[in-house]
């Protein structure tokens, strides 16, 4: 009887505070947080993935940038103008959003005639500087036939005079997941079993006029006497880039490497030779610093040769400029550059993860976040309400960047996935010897800690070492990894935040976590013979109904990816846990009953929708009120606030 009267209690009371939270909703919206740092200029970008366009848009004698952003929450068409300064390499101004529909993926840039024509799948869009995506009309052309039809992401149309008869044809490029599959791809020794992506290219020769085409059936475009194959996204761009008077192609892919492919034909008859890997003027590969990318070609600094322009996955886009030198009958370019902005709204990457603590020691909250990338930026409070922020700079520790990366074999979901590291991160005391560390995971599921062995001013973090717990046998692992934790190491779901915060209130930083099974755990910390011991995980966490909070149900690469921070949200005593919705959902601390603690979902804090994989909120006291406010980095890479931090206000003791 009393525990049924327990459980209409806390029912009662989890009704209220859903109530409370919808009422919170009403009247909480998020917008961007701003540099507020005139003249400040930071790497050019967009949201997760970026897909260039450049053009004169605005009609002014100049390149500008179109870029197309199909992710959430920022999806859409975005003109960053060159305002004709330093030549090749301009700041551009900040974008301007030119619309409010949704856009999609594989729209490609095409010069026919004198004119920019913008195509999409199976489609141009007409009149695209006025009415951009409005007016969509059809392109009719036979269906393509590959091995797995159904399984691919590009789908990339554009216009190329391919046989020089002064009429563009139709060029068609795909990618093919069939035989990639996805998850459990790996042996015990970490060797990928399924296949590869494959990237393919296919001709439709225009048997019409530019005026009225007529495209033919569907060919493979050839190399070296076999369908030309690269790794995914193709991204053809089709330019004379030997100066010897013909088409050649140089390709992307879906990782971070460009392959090219001499025509040894002519221009008028297309013979390309097997592909091979393009490296920059010192020898090096030329690579992207993500994976999924972009790239198109134009002569960007009009000096003759034909330049790239690449859209990477963190939504930056580079110029890789044609040097006009021929190394080995190959073109050889710089390596990339990636374009400037006026700063306009704060980015880390793609896949934000905040953390917000006085990292300098100067007295005001800064932000510390992690990305896709695998770096952690350091965005530095330089004071004032609203606050200033500089340039974002990607933190040390030891010698080198903080970059986690999955390789060839770190990521669940395969080799295609090798530069990315999917940093998450806490912001605390771990060894309890007063200066700020990082506590991180990231794509592995390796829970690491940077140790400060700077000062409060100037942190300086040593490499990182493995968080250790006290297992009482061989250290755990989710099942599907191929590989073993050493030592007594702990390794847990990936892309989850390890969350430092001292839950028992005994003076010790404990940790809170999924488990190996994406249960919500609590690893108590003791003292043992002057040491500090971190224990197995145990799930004390429950919902009201008294049900263990698993958070994270599936396996594989549909595991982890749940973002949280430990804060008393409501005042009353108890610490709450805020955890990834389509903004932030509070998870109320009801209290602790039968040796378990009760969360109460309380569902979105805010209005605004954020959520595409996942979001992470942090606090951080931005408006000098004393109290902490709620920040969401997002997938487009942005941090999102509440807009009564923006307002100028004087300081409150």
């Amino acid at each position: 009887m009393n525990r049924i009267r327990i459980l209409n209690f806390l029912t009662l009371v989890m009704l209220s505070f859903h109530s409370l939270a919808a009422q919170m909703a009403e009247n909480f919206d998020l917008v961007r947080l701003p540099y507020n740092h005139p003249g400040l200029s930071v790497d050019l970008g967009v949201g997760l993935w970026a897909e260039p366009l450049p053009f004169d848009f605005d009609l002014d004698g100049d390149l500008d940038l179109v870029v197309v952003c199909p992710d959430k929450p920022s999806n859409g068409l975005y003109f960053f103008e060159n305002p004709g300064t330093h030549k090749s390499r301009p700041i551009f101004k900040a974008a301007v959003r030119l619309n409010q529909n949704q856009v999609p993926h594989n729209l490609r840039h095409s010069r026919v005639d004198g004119q920019d024509r913008i195509l999409g799948v199976g489609k141009e869009y007409l009149n695209f500087r006025k009415d951009f995506l409005a007016q969509p009309a059809p392109m009719k052309t036979a269906a393509i036939s590959h091995k797995n039809k159904g399984n691919r992401r590009a789908d990339q149309w554009q216009l190329v005079d391919l046989n020089s008869d002064g009429n563009h044809d139709l060029v068609v490029a795909i990618d093919d997941w069939g035989d990639y599959g996805w998850d459990d791809g790996y042996d015990a020794q970490g060797r990928w079993l399924r296949g590869p992506l494959h990237g393919l290219i296919f001709k439709h020769m225009n048997r019409g006029t530019n005026q009225s085409p007529d495209y033919g059936p569907p060919e493979p475009i050839l190399a070296g006497g076999k369908p030309l194959d690269v790794y995914g996204w193709p991204s053809p761009c089709f330019a004379d880039f030997d100066s010897d008077g013909d088409l050649d192609l140089i390709c992307g892919e879906f990782t971070d490497g460009f392959t090219y492919f001499e025509n040894v034909g002519s221009r008028k008859e297309l013979k390309l030779v097997a592909g091979r890997r393009l490296a920059d003027v010192s020898g090096s590969p030329l690579r992207m610093a993500l994976c999924m990318i972009i790239p198109t070609s134009v002569d960007w600094d009009s000096d003759g040769d034909t330049d790239l322009i690449v859209g990477d996955e963190d939504g930056r886009v580079a110029l890789i400029e044609n040097t006009g030198q021929i190394r080995d009958s190959m073109p050889t370019f710089l390596p990339p550059f990636y374009f400037q902005q006026e700063a306009d709204t704060l980015k880390s990457g793609a896949l934000a993860t905040p953390a917000g603590a006085d990292w300098d020691g100067d007295g005001d909250d800064d932000l510390l976040v992690g990305n896709t990338s695998g770096r952690i930026l350091f965005f530095e409070n330089l004071g004032g309400f609203p606050p200033r922020w500089a340039a974002p700079r990607a933190l040390q520790a030891g010698d080198h960047e903080i970059r986690f990366e999955a390789g060839p074999n770190g990521s669940i979901q395969g080799p295609a996935e090798t530069k990315w590291g999917y940093s998450t991160l806490c912001v605390a005391d771990w060894d309890h010897d007063g200066r700020l560390d990082l506590i991180t995971n990231s794509i592995w599921g390796k829970v690491r800690w940077f140790r400060n062995i700077g000062t409060s001013q100037k942190p300086i973090l040593q490499s990182d070492r493995p968080v250790d717990v006290d297992w009482p046998g061989q250290p755990p692992k989710p099942d599907w990894v191929w590989w073993s934790p050493s030592g007594s190491e702990l390794v847990t779901q990936w892309r989850t935040t390890p969350v430092v915060t001292d839950w028992d209130q005994d003076g010790l930083n404990d940790l809170i976590m999924l488990d190996r099974e994406g249960y919500l755990s609590l690893f108590t910390r003791i003292k043992r013979d002057g040491n500090l011991i971190l224990l197995p995980p145990e799930r004390v966490f429950t919902d009201p109904a008294g049900k263990l909070l698993k958070l994270s149900g599936g396996d594989r690469g549909k595991s982890g990816r749940r973002k949280l921070m430990a804060t008393d949200w409501d005042g009353d005593g108890l610490t709450d846990i805020l955890i990834n919705s389509s903004n932030a959902s509070l998870l109320k601390n009801l209290g602790k009953n039968s040796g378990k603690w009760i969360l109460a979902d309380q569902g979105p804090l805010a209005k605004r929708k954020l959520d595409a994989h996942d979001t992470q909120p942090a606090l951080a006291d931005l408006d000098g009120d004393g109290r902490k406010d709620l920040i969401i980095g997002a997938e487009d890479g942005r941090l999102y606030v509440q807009p009564k931090i923006l307002q100028n206000q004087p300081h409150k003791p």
